[in-house]
């Protein structure tokens, strides 16, 4: 069986689940990591047995990687990718894609141009709560997407920005509660609903005096296939975690999954306490199943290493996607969605406006929208 070559690039507390994902892939042979700092970068590389680099580019080429995963911070990811790219590496990147719209189109240019893959982890598309919900939809079992919402509520306390310098600041985590906790949400809700034509928004920091980013978002949402549906983002509610995205039918069924439970993930640091399940279902003829699936879900959660085993599935697909020749289930032009998606948030709620789709990156001194002028 053939096997890619694999990387990562930023050995901080995300990678270790990409870590465990490589060495267990059937697909995979993790030969190396990347930090800035060297000593850094061979703690990590200890764990796994690869070898430790300060240099990306001398990394790739002396170990023949074929395919890096990007874990450093958001902002930082154009960097990695289009240097990786233009030596003819396919990258599989940590959510979201990239800080802003000017980045994506980076890097979504360097792929092009160098004919490499891009792809970026939405591990919540592999739930199988989430992948019931998506086939109902494909299949037409709710008729068009009519109405559609997304709610995560929890809490980051002061401990939590402190134990990353980059945490907490625009420049350098590139925003709040919508870059770093909500694109999971964000690409489930693009994804179920559809292409989004435009959005008004409001966002807000509520209780975190000591971070300049936002720790809540609210938005309404309308959509091309003329669907509504609205946003509740938050990190200034406590405690635990709570999340769920539900798709009312044009026929009056609905579809829904609880994503999120129990307490804060934090990576590096605790686990996935709740099971993804389906929470409300009324399909005709398959509602008695709600309860069924509940308990197969529950069960097979126990079993499993939530957050590794996700994460694991993506990796997956996306090395076997490139030995088939095949897009993988997340592209980097899914991942550019929703940063479009985050960032129209960010101009509608500086101008108070509702902010047309499709969005180009602007140049300005605003940070695309995320400072008020």
């Amino acid at each position: 069986m053939k096997k890619i070559r694999t990387a990562i690039v930023g050995p901080g507390k995300v990678a270790h689940l990409h870590a465990q994902g490589l060495k267990t892939s059937s697909s995979s042979e993790f030969v190396a990591v990347c930090g800035r700092t060297l000593s850094k970068a061979q703690a990590f590389s200890s764990q796994y047995g690869v070898k430790a680099y300060d240099d990306l580019e001398q990394m790739i080429v002396e170990e023949r990687v074929e395919a890096l995963l990007v874990c450093t911070p958001h902002p930082y990811h154009r960097d990695s990718v289009v240097r990786a790219a233009r030596l003819g590496v396919h990258c599989l990147i940590e959510k979201p894609l990239a800080s802003t719209l000017e980045d994506c189109d980076a890097m979504l240019a360097a792929a092009k141009e160098n004919q490499v893959t891009l792809g970026v982890i939405s591990q919540r598309r592999f739930y199988e709560p989430i992948q019931r919900m998506r086939k109902a939809i494909c299949d037409g079992k709710i008729g068009l997407p009519a109405l559609g919402h997304i709610i995560l509520l929890g809490w980051r306390d002061e401990a939590y920005y402190n134990s990353d310098p980059w945490r907490g600041r625009w420049d350098t985590e590139g925003g709040g509660v919508l870059v770093n906790q909500a694109p999971h949400q964000l690409d489930l809700f693009q994804w179920l609903m559809g292409d989004i034509e435009q959005v008004y928004a409001l966002t807000r920091n509520l209780n975190h005096p000591y971070i300049e980013v936002e720790d809540t978002a609210v938005a309404v949402v309308q959509f091309k296939g003329g669907g509504i549906g609205n946003i509740i983002l938050s990190n200034s509610q406590k405690p635990g975690i709570y999340g769920k995205i539900h798709i009312h039918g044009q026929n009056g069924a609905s579809v829904g999954a609880q994503t999120e439970g129990g307490a804060m993930f934090i990576a590096g640091q605790s686990s996935v306490l709740e099971p993804p399940v389906n929470d409300i279902w009324t399909v005709p003829g398959e509602e008695s199943l709600l309860e069924q699936w509940k308990k197969e879900d529950s069960e097979f959660f126990n079993t499993i290493d939530a957050a590794a085993h996700y994460i694991g599935l993506q990796i997956e697909d996306f090395l076997q996607a490139l030995i088939d020749g095949r897009p993988p289930l997340v592209t980097g032009e899914e991942g550019r969605k929703t940063v479009e998606l985050f960032t129209a948030i960010y101009r509608s709620n500086r101008d108070n406006l509702p902010i047309q789709f499709p969005l180009k990156p602007e140049n300005g001194n605003d940070m695309d929208g995320r400072l008020i002028r």
